[in-house]
């Protein structure tokens, strides 16, 4: 098991104790307390947890991922502003990626190009698709995460390294100058990260409170993105410090 992998799973052991023992985690995965001590202290570094004599007790704003239906239900207004611009960068013949999430299926329904090629791993653009005539649809397969109906693992992986392509817009649940663009799920993470190695232009699509936000897994970082488009009360000092860092943002409110 990957230390990621590891590390995931501390937390989501997190989400259902109040605090975890060095002892009872290094005999749950097989491995040393000293390698779970590591574990404890890379993840207080990254703010994910506090560490405690014996183990660890929980940060919770840094555990919690919201299921795919409190996610459609937040925002809506800056998610539909987002979808309208990125639809915008989609034209006739290209062939793209859309990541799994309520904003990227936003985009699916926001789509006025004809003649293209969409690969998704979410269940609920392919059916938003399903019945265009003028959009070839190629669907990843692999395991699906209840939580973000998206799917997931070596199978999506391999099913995107199959192809390349011209643009692909992945869903974020942090943004950083510093930790780049993160997720709470590594496994997630993974697939997201091979969607963003076969395209041309990587745009990633999340409104205004994902920004200075930081979650387990790490995507990528900021400058390997195109662009980033979002949507909200953003302040302009947020967007010089990204622009400064070499990040591109794209802010549409209307």
């Amino acid at each position: 098991m990957f230390a990621e992998e590891r590390q995931q799973k501390i937390l989501e052991l997190l989400e259902k104790n109040s605090s975890i023992k060095v002892k009872e985690l290094a005999k749950m995965f097989d491995v040393s307390e000293s390698t779970i001590r590591r574990d404890l202290q890379e993840m207080e570094e990254k703010q994910l947890l506090k560490r405690t004599h014996g183990g660890a007790v929980g940060i919770k704003k840094m555990i919690f991922e919201p299921t795919f239906k409190e996610k459609e239900d937040k925002s809506q207004r800056e998610k539909s502003i987002i979808a309208k611009t990125a639809a915008s960068l989609i034209e006739d013949n290209d062939t793209i990626i859309l990541d799994s999430g309520t904003t990227t299926l936003e985009i699916a329904r926001c789509l006025e190009a004809k003649d293209i090629t969409v690969i998704t791993n979410s269940i609920d653009i392919a059916s938003e698709l399903s019945e265009r005539d003028d959009a070839e649809l190629v669907i990843t397969g692999g395991s699906l995460r209840k939580k973000t109906r998206a799917m997931v693992g070596h199978i999506a992986e391999s099913t995107i390294r199959n192809f390349r392509v011209d643009k692909a817009f992945i869903g974020a649940n942090g943004i950083s100058v510093k930790e780049g663009i993160t997720t709470p799920n590594f496994i997630e993470a993974q697939t997201k990260r091979a969607m963003m190695e076969v395209a041309e232009k990587v745009y990633i699509v999340a409104d205004a409170s994902k920004f200075n936000q930081v979650c387990f897994s790490v995507i990528s970082s900021i400058r390997e993105v195109t662009a980033i488009i979002t949507s909200g009360d953003l302040d302009e000092e947020v967007i010089k410090e990204f622009e400064d860092a070499g990040g591109k943002i794209i802010i549409k409110n209307e």
